[in-house]
């Protein structure tokens, strides 16, 4: 079956939708499918493109079977909401573009954020007369509103898009039983909406302690409690509520909190951890594997950071992560959110009110104080329990294959 997948982000990008969109795109490759991704060049979540990448206006490479359409994106410098439009617009028109290259598929999967990409769907459906899928790994316009990201009619635009692109799709796809029911509450037949379960990296279960000791030595750190966060440095994170923890902690030198990534907010948190005179935070760049997998096998506590106003809109990533690496878990999240039900259900973490610096900060304590062993171990099962990556992607590709005769459809 050719099949075309179409989303902002992709391999190599380590964070986020693009690692998602690269492990099933790889699996469908592998099980024997004719794939192509059309995406644009890696820059998330730095905003720049990758020095490898720079000053090119499309290319075509392949990895591991997958065919990778890369096209024009505009980058801006500093992030505010006009040029993030302007931004996601110069890749809607390369991107379609791109993809019209393309031989014609019988399948296209629409990654969405960004969920202006559903123009792309709708309208190379139309010209194909092929199904088209809208994968939803986060609901845009319920953030955007939730966080008051954009203004009124911006919001109102986003959700009459948003409209338009599950009543046109053949089938909508998302990450969590939350996030499928606030879309079918949006109108949306059930029999329409199905979950396509986040996946994890099989590997991060066998991390060592060797490799947590080489990275503590690369990064001379020595006889700290380590607590992380890693990960997208932006605005919905409300990264600002683990400096303030630090800060109510800076008498005790024991307790060392990594800042790990990169994203649109690192230099006002640097800035603002440099004012407070924080010794006990390091900010980190993003790493590569290996220094990656030793970050997690060196970490005591992983933190999930979320705004009050984010419950049901969005899953991070980074939760299937810490979980598959046997890592606790110390969430200043919403407690309706989807984050704090899965540490109520793996039993492997905890869940604090979310911009509470002070819960946050009584939490890792509690950890500190506790075998830290069995939480592990929790977590693990948990993963391996739902995320396995050879089921997931399994039953995705089992769920792609239903369209293999799109004329089926009436389309």
């Amino acid at each position: 079956m050719r099949i075309i997948i179409i989303g902002i982000n992709y391999w190599p990008e380590v964070t986020g939708i693009g690692v998602f969109t690269a492990y099933r795109a790889e699996y469908l490759a592998a099980a024997g499918h004719d794939v192509t991704v059309c995406t644009t060049f890696p820059y998330y979540p730095e905003w720049r493109v990758h020095r490898k990448y720079a000053r090119r206006i499309a290319l075509s490479e392949k990895r591991n079977g997958v065919k990778i359409v890369r096209s024009y994106i505009y980058i801006p410098k500093h992030v505010i909401p006009i040029k993030r439009i302007v931004h996601e617009v110069s890749f809607f028109i390369s991107v379609t573009l791109s993809a019209l290259t393309q031989k014609r598929p019988d399948v296209l999967m629409i990654v969405s954020p960004p969920l202006g990409l559903a123009a792309t769907g709708i309208i190379l459906s139309r010209l194909w007369r092929i199904p088209y899928i809208f994968d939803v790994e986060d609901l845009q316009p319920d953030a955007a509103g939730d966080l008051g990201m954009l203004p009124v009619w911006a919001v109102k635009l986003l959700y009459r898009v948003e409209a338009a692109a599950y009543h046109f799709a053949w089938l909508v796809t998302t990450l969590t039983p939350e996030m499928k029911r606030k879309i079918i509450n949006k109108g949306i037949s059930e029999n329409k909406v199905k979950l396509i379960e986040p996946c994890m990296d099989d590997s991060l279960v066998k991390l060592s302690l060797d490799e947590g000791c080489k990275f503590k030595q690369r990064y001379n750190i020595y006889n700290n409690f380590i607590v992380t966060y890693s990960g997208n440095m932006g605005v919905k994170q409300g990264l600002d509520v683990v400096l303030n923890a630090a800060a109510l902690n800076s008498f005790d030198d024991s307790i060392l909190f990594l800042m790990v990534g990169d994203g649109v907010d690192r230099l006002r948190l640097l800035r603002n951890a440099a004012n407070l005179n924080l010794h006990n935070v390091r900010f980190l760049p993003l790493l590569n594997l290996v220094d990656f997998r030793g970050l997690l096998a060196a970490s005591d506590v992983c933190l999930i950071l979320q705004q009050a106003s984010a419950s049901e809109v969005a899953f991070p990533s980074k939760m299937v992560t810490y979980l598959a690496a046997g890592r606790p878990i110390v969430a200043s999240v919403n407690p309706s959110s989807v984050v704090a039900r899965l540490i109520r259900e793996s039993g492997a973490g905890k869940a604090v009110q979310a911009e509470d610096p002070k819960a946050l900060l009584n939490a890792i304590y509690e950890f500190k104080n506790n075998n830290l062993y069995i939480l592990g171990e929790l977590a693990r099962h948990y993963a391996d329990s739902h995320w396995l990556q050879s089921r997931v992607l399994r039953n995705f590709e089992q769920l792609i294959t239903q369209f293999t005769e799109p004329t089926e459809h009436g389309l």
